[in-house]
């Protein structure tokens, strides 16, 4: 009967195809997925990294506050009120007023060049004092006293305290924005030094000028040492107006309440609260002229009009005197003096009606009601006076002219006398105008500064310290992702003998000399020993199969512990009653003669193999009765064509004749190719892997070497186990130095 595996060899590709495709895809899955329980592990595992990043953020954030000047704010209170004055006004009036509040408009006035350009004139605002303080930490110390540094600080940098206060300065144009260093030389004097300029000597009290310039200062106090010093200048208005409007903010309290609420932050508590009143009593005074414009326009309306309507009402009385005396008449009769009058009132009621439909056209259309009852009523009125009219041309002609003059001279008295009511009621309004604008709160500065935010700072700098540590951790756990376990080492095809724990006895790393403990001899309870022993048993039972009972112990990178594997799984076969021969084959940078407590120069396989010492005169006694050691010996300049020699082989015939275990101990895969020689003559190669150090990637890469020389790894052991660490992605970055050149030994 066939056997199917030869009779269908397609169908046998296609299932062990379909079999590697299910297991890469279930790979790649697991790869994807987030493990939260690892990601916690690797975050509480690095808490070291996170709590030195935290208390950095912390220390930063506490440099930052203690760096910066605090900020102060003062505020003010306006409301917006209906400006109607303190008297009792006719409706007439009342109606030049606005009511609306308008905040939206207020506010954009409160921060216009007008208001802060008058504030900063009145309070000299564009004048700027900056003391010399240190490069990068001078706040600090300006604001801070340090009594040990103090002596070590130049005297021209500020100390806390150290001020001055001007009374009076006078820059030209051409010398605006430019700064002028002020040296304080006693309490009472100071000098002036000019880039590129004179200096001048000054007096506090007293004025300093320069007559060449212009220039003028007087300082009215110094409050600062001997040696101290300050910079002044005096910036133009615009960039004093921008540097101020950036530091004022108005808003409306709520919506529509009329209600504004001014702030102005800056460094100086009390220099605030003086420039925000400035700006209030500014914005007070223009509201108040600009209340008071509109009166004036009319009053000078009123009073260019006055002339010519007197002169139009004694035009209108001369004609009726005159026309009276050429027809000797006095008086009308009561028939025309009744149509005057009602004439003289018709007339005076559509004049009335006029005014009143301005104002509705400018809220109704003409189909409104109210609209068409006013055109109505206008309609009545018009026939009426029409009416009379004609009443007025049935009249005698002397009637007629009589009634027509005196409603003229009527007309202008009427017109005469509104106009010098209407200049008495303006008069009255612009006396009685104190603007629309009330202070309820005046400026005041808060004692406390609202800048810096400490808390915030500290909360934040704390939140983004600890984030940076997380970040820390992750990236090194992302970039060093190093084997953590048995199971990633099976994956890749290598059986793992035994799983070795780490023992900080045993951690030799950063020991550039001196003599290395055997664990196995010195420390027979400990864990590490007892996975010793496991690993013993498991390659008795694993190199049956083996040519000889010789075998190879490598690793991918240095500090694997591959020497270590190597002299202690010696010594625990030794215990077991095994000879055993312990060979360091790294001919190029080999230690292991440090367990052995062993001198450098003492020849070893170098000499073996070059046929200058026979193996039984190189091989030394261990410490135990069935360990035997053989050094590297001198080392040579060609250690892999040394390897390559029959020598070897004979070497290995040897040692499988005296001894029951023979290991040597070899150089890095990675690093040279002398692992591969060994392997091939000896009777099993291992793979020492160490725990959270050496990457997957190394692995294959040390599979691959082995692969391409036909070779394979017999297994795998996992060294320096650590279960603190077993799910973590901790590694470190190793280097395998290789000397080539020839070491003689020193005699």
């Amino acid at each position: 009967m066939k056997d199917s595996r030869t009779e269908y060899p397609d169908l046998q590709r296609q299932a062990q195809n379909r079999t590697l495709t299910s297991m890469t895809s279930k790979n790649n899955t697991a790869d994807d997925e987030i493990d939260l329980g690892q990601l916690l592990g690797n975050i509480w595992r690095g808490r070291a990294w996170i709590g030195a990043a935290t208390a950095a953020g912390i220390a930063i954030g506490a440099f930052n506050i203690a760096n910066t000047n605090p900020t102060f704010q003062a505020d003010a209170m306006l409301q917006l009120e209906e400006k109607s004055g303190s008297l009792a006004l006719p409706s007439s009036l009342s109606a030049m007023v606005d009511n609306d509040p308008r905040s939206v408009t207020e506010i954009e006035i409160l921060r216009s060049r007008l208001v802060l350009g008058r504030a900063i004139a009145d309070q000299n605002l564009d004048w700027r004092i900056r003391p010399d303080t240190m490069p990068m930490v001078g706040t600090m110390f300006a604001r801070y006293r340090f009594p040990i540094l103090d002596a070590i600080i130049p005297s021209r940098f500020v100390r806390p305290g150290d001020r001055i206060e001007l009374d009076n300065l006078v820059v030209p144009p051409r010398m605006l924005n430019q700064e002028f260093a002020l040296i304080v030389t006693s309490s009472t004097e100071y000098r002036l030094v000019f880039n590129g300029g004179p200096q001048l000597e000054g007096t506090v009290g007293l004025p300093t000028t320069d007559p060449e310039t212009g220039f003028s200062i007087t300082l009215a106090s110094i409050e600062a040492p001997e040696g101290r010093r300050f910079f002044i200048r005096q910036i133009d208005e615009r960039r004093a107006i921008n540097d101020l409007r950036n530091r004022l903010s108005v808003s409306e309290r709520g919506r529509a309440s009329g209600i504004l609420e001014v702030r102005l932050t800056g460094e100086n508590r009390n220099d605030n609260a003086r420039a925000l009143g400035a700006v209030i009593q500014a914005y007070l005074n223009q509201n108040i002229s600009r209340s008071a414009a509109e009166a004036d326009s009319s009053l000078d309306f009123i009073r260019d009009q006055l002339p010519q309507a007197e002169q139009t009402l004694r035009t209108a009385e001369a004609a009726l005197n005159a026309f009276r005396q050429e027809q000797v008449t006095i008086d009308l009769s009561l028939e025309t003096q009744t149509i005057l009058g009602q004439v003289t009132r018709i007339e005076g009621e559509l004049a009335d009606l006029q005014r009143r439909e301005d104002e509705l056209a400018q809220r109704f259309t003409p189909s409104h009601p109210t609209y068409r009852q006013l055109l109505d009523e206008r309609a009545r009125l018009e026939a009426r006076l029409a009416a009379l009219r004609e009443q007025v041309g049935a009249l005698p002609e002397t009637q007629r002219q009589i009634l027509n003059l005196t409603r003229e001279v009527e007309l202008a008295q009427r017109i005469y006398t509104e106009l010098l009511t209407r200049a008495q009621e303006v008069e009255v309004l612009r006396a009685s105008t104190i603007g629309n604008v009330r202070i309820v709160d005046a400026a005041s500065a808060s004692p406390l500064p609202v800048a810096p935010r400490k808390a915030l700072i500290l909360a934040l700098s704390l939140v983004l310290g600890a984030m940076a540590g997380i970040a820390i951790v992750l990236v090194r756990n992302w970039i060093r992702k190093g084997v953590q376990g048995a199971d990633e080492l099976e994956q890749l095809g290598l059986p793992v003998f035994a799983t070795i724990n780490y023992s900080k006895e045993a951690d030799t790393e950063g020991r550039r000399g001196g003599r290395m403990p055997i664990l196995a001899l010195e420390s027979t309870a400990d864990l590490t020993v007892e996975a010793l022993r496991s690993l013993r048993t498991s390659l008795h039972f694993g190199m049956l199969d083996a040519g000889t009972p010789t075998l190879s112990i490598t690793s991918s990178h240095p500090s694997a512990g591959k020497s270590f594997l190597s002299v202690n799984l010696a010594a625990v076969a030794a215990q077991a009653g095994q000879r055993v021969c312990v060979i360091d084959a790294d001919l190029r940078r080999g230690q292991l003669r440090r367990y052995f407590d062993q001198p450098r120069n003492l020849p070893g396989l170098a000499e073996v193999l070059a046929g200058d010492l026979p193996f039984d005169q190189a091989v030394i006694q261990g410490p135990h009765e069935n360990l035997f050691f053989l050094p590297t010996g001198r080392y040579p300049p060609n250690p892999s064509e040394l390897l390559m020699r029959a020598e070897f082989s004979k070497l290995v015939e040897i040692c499988a004749q005296h001894f029951d275990l023979t290991i040597f101990d070899a150089p890095p895969v990675l690093a040279v190719t002398d692992p591969v020689i060994l392997a091939r003559n000896t009777g099993a190669t291992i793979f020492v892997a160490r725990h959270d150090q050496t990457p997957l990637g190394e692995v294959e890469a040390a599979q691959k070497t082995m692969s391409a020389a036909g070779l394979k790894f017999s297994g795998a052991v996992l060294n320096g186990f650590d279960p603190k660490k077993a799910s973590g992605r901790y590694g470190y970055g190793y280097g395998y130095g290789y000397r080539y050149e020839y070491k003689q030994r020193q005699q």
